[in-house]
């Protein structure tokens, strides 16, 4: 007869590692942070270089960063089948989404841009009740009223003129939907491609659609300062090369909710980096406004 006490064969059987979880905090982690001074490098970068040519030099950067990479380490292609989901993310995430982000910051401040962008979440929700037919709560519903609140607020609150301002607010909210796609299209690839992989093809996608502003690049950069040049080389650098990487890493690790979730943090600290690089901060109607958008995407997650 054995006694209550005595170690059984599934008590000492060890716990699963944690290491996969801590691996993608700390990439999720890594991701918030360069993509938050992003907002503060296209700022400064877009004195000197229209949206297209920063953006043709920032996935340029990004492009031959990730390759050099991508060959050392001799990473495989992707399967036939992945291809046209590669393809739709490098236009859409990389492509669209950087040139109307270069655009929006000529108009809006970093710490408003950051605000605007992250109401992608509620948009990710959307698209996945409409398109994979997953409903739309009344939750959902209610917070996308309460986020585009914040959206008119922030177009009437931004500094400049009034064409200007709705010009901005409306190119961030247009990045955010690119962002959103991209992001549930790009989910099932991850699984099947290293994120090294999936993230140089996306940038070399990205940078062939946005080879027609070559020659305006060229112009700008015998006229550009040393100051934005290597801003758009940062740009292509950290934020693209090193943060998409380590989100695709994460996000084959985590729920795309949950992993959606860490942006949050992003324009605390856009707003944080803007004021001390850039002496720059929203106004306070731009803050009221990032702030509904943001509860606006509280308010949709509830179940």
């Amino acid at each position: 007869m054995t006694t209550t006490n005595q170690p059984t064969a599934s008590t000492s059987t060890p716990l699963p590692p944690a290491r996969p979880a801590r691996s993608a905090a700390v990439a999720a982690g890594v991701t918030v942070v360069l993509w938050a001074s992003a907002f503060v490098g296209i700022r400064s970068a877009g004195h000197d270089l229209s949206p297209g040519p920063l953006a043709l030099l920032r996935l340029a950067v990004a492009t031959v960063v990730l390759g050099g990479l991508a060959v050392a380490r001799r990473e495989r292609l992707p399967a036939k089948g992945d291809w046209p989901r590669i393809v739709l993310v490098g236009l859409l995430w990389f492509g669209a989404y950087n040139v109307m982000l270069n655009a929006a910051e000529r108009r809006v401040d970093a710490g408003t841009a950051s605000m605007l962008v992250n109401v992608s979440p509620i948009l990710i929700a959307v698209i996945a009740g409409v398109v994979l037919r997953e409903g739309l709560s009344r939750w959902l519903l209610a917070g996308m009223v309460v986020s585009f609140g914040g959206v008119l607020v922030i177009g009437f609150g931004s500094g400049g003129g009034a064409h200007a301002d709705w010009w901005g607010a409306l190119l961030c909210f247009a990045s955010a939907v690119a962002y959103s796609v991209a992001l549930i299209v790009q989910k099932p690839v991850v699984g099947r491609v290293s994120a090294l992989m999936a993230t140089f093809l996306g940038c070399a996608v990205g940078m062939v659609a946005c080879l027609p502003f070559a020659g305006r690049l060229a112009g700008e950069l015998g006229h550009a300062s040393g100051s934005s040049i290597a801003w758009a080389v940062y740009l292509g650098a950290a934020p693209t090369a090193i943060a998409f990487t380590t989100w695709a890493y994460a996000l084959a690790r985590t729920p795309a909710g949950k992993l959606g979730v860490t942006t949050y943090l992003v324009p605390p600290i856009s707003i944080l980096l803007g004021w001390l690089m850039l002496s720059e901060a929203p106004g306070w109607l731009s803050v009221l406004g990032g702030a509904l958008c943001l509860g606006g995407v509280a308010v949709a997650r509830r179940k």
